[in-house]
């Protein structure tokens, strides 16, 4: 076992613990119902998918069919559910009754609302974040590439984190030290002190308040604007996320005024190059330098409107 996984795993674990205490996970009445958190699970498997065949649910859930077999034996006796008509006992749908759907939706209020005074107290940017890390790492966890996705303009909080993100993901990848993030803190903040609001804006994609991609498109003079700081979170690249913002910039500064838009890359970076040439973009001169700690070929690109 890796030093990383060493440190994350016991997290995981003790967060495993936490959570299922604070959600009254092992109390054999689930939310002060009459269910055990499995049988509240079985049973909204049963209205989800109904009419539903039990061993559907067992393969979903990972259970023994035996096991599950008795849940829905106990469940049918309080008459919450009913079975339909088929070949044998595996093979008779299953579905809620009257009494049965509104055991559930009894259940669900009480739930909702628990979930809810949970979150409700670290206000509303609390809830906003902690929607966004479950979004995050539920997306990591089971494999849900992000979808629904949107683009924003700015709002208080974006620069810094924006300054953080690209910092990290190009230390990461490439390798690139502290002073890129100079760069980076100085471009935001100076686009925060001298915005012009018709000339000027930045871009979020977002899903669920998780910052996806950002882009900048800012004023170099009267006729040229400048793209900069395109990045797109590596969960959510391949999702078009890149091409949409740097088209955003395209439609924005016709709609300006200007006659063209500059940018500067680097070579290394093959991805965010090919979306530029897709755009229409040309490489009119190239350099080397070490800015970011060590040697990278750096392009200058044109894109005329």
């Amino acid at each position: 076992m890796s030093d990383t996984l060493a440190q994350i795993v016991p997290q995981i674990r003790a967060f495993n613990r936490d959570f299922s205490q604070l959600m009254g996970l092992l109390d054999p009445h689930y939310m002060g119902s009459e269910m055990t958190v499995l049988e509240a699970r079985v049973l909204y498997e049963i209205r989800e998918n109904s009419p539903a065949l039990a061993r559907d649910i067992a393969a979903e859930l990972n259970l023994d069919p035996g096991y599950l077999s008795r849940i829905v034996a106990r469940l049918e006796k309080r008459e919450w559910i009913q079975r339909g008509k088929g070949k044998d006992a595996r093979q008779r749908p299953l579905a809620l009754t009257k009494l049965g759907e509104r055991k559930f939706r009894d259940l669900d209020e009480v739930t909702a609302a628990a979930t809810a005074r949970m979150i409700g107290r670290y206000g509303e940017d609390g809830a906003r974040r902690i929607g966004a890390l479950l979004s995050q790492a539920g997306e990591l966890l089971f494999d849900k590439s992000p979808s629904d996705w949107s683009i924003r303009t700015f709002r208080p909080g974006d620069m810094g984190m924006i300054t953080a993100r690209q910092a990290i993901l190009y230390r990461e990848g490439w390798g690139w030290d502290y002073q890129l993030e100079a760069l980076i803190g100085e471009i935001t903040a100076k686009f925060l002190r001298d915005f012009k609001e018709v000339r000027e804006q930045c871009w979020v994609a977002e899903r669920d308040g998780r910052m996806l991609g950002v882009v900048f498109l800012i004023e170099d003079d009267e006729k040229t604007a400048r793209l900069r700081l395109l990045h797109v979170e590596p969960e959510a690249r391949g999702l078009g996320i890149g091409a949409a913002l740097v088209h955003q910039c395209t439609l924005f500064a016709r709609e300006a005024g200007y006659k063209r838009i500059a940018l500067w890359t680097h070579a290394v970076l093959y991805s965010a190059r090919r979306i530029y040439a897709a755009e229409g973009y040309e490489i009119i001169s190239t350099h080397e330098h070490d800015d970011f700690g060590k040697m990278e070929k750096s392009e200058h690109w044109m894109l005329e409107l």
